[in-house]
């Protein structure tokens, strides 16, 4: 079940259907913004969405999946559903999305890299700490 949100930003969206495709299509995506291909190493993704006008994408995977970047041992939770709003260089308005920290899992709500640390993928949690890591972690 889609939440408001994506029910909000179906009209006018490039929908695709099943794992294998979402994967395509989302990594296509990512490569067009310039972001890391690796950000969503998600399993079984049901459907991906990509509304253009209103620079909005979204996912929705059959499970929850928690994964390490191996690069940097940052472990990561990915809810059903994932979204953002998206623009060039820059993941915003993130949900289902949370890092471990010590014993607590942070919202990450916000993902960008600087024109100025090429190279560098900058992480803000809700909270308003945020941390850099090397782009290389993150790609496939």
């Amino acid at each position: 079940m889609a939440t408001q949100i994506i029910r909000n930003h179906r009209e006018g969206a490039d929908i695709t259907k099943g794992d294998s495709d979402c994967k395509k299509k989302s990594l296509q995506v990512l490569q067009e913004l310039g972001l890391p291909k690796g950000l969503f190493p998600l399993e079984n993704i049901e459907e991906f969405g990509y509304n253009r006008n209103a620079g909005f994408i979204w996912f929705v995977q059959k499970k929850k999946v928690e994964h390490t970047f191996k690069k940097i041992k940052q472990v990561v939770s990915y809810a059903l559903e994932v979204t953002t709003f998206v623009e060039k260089g820059k993941l915003k308005k993130i949900t289902g999305v949370k890092t471990k920290e010590l014993l607590l899992w942070l919202s990450v709500v916000e993902v960008y890299i600087e024109e100025a640390s090429k190279g560098k993928v900058t992480f803000k949690t809700g909270t308003g700490l945020s941390e850099s890591f090397n782009a290389s972690a993150f790609e496939i």
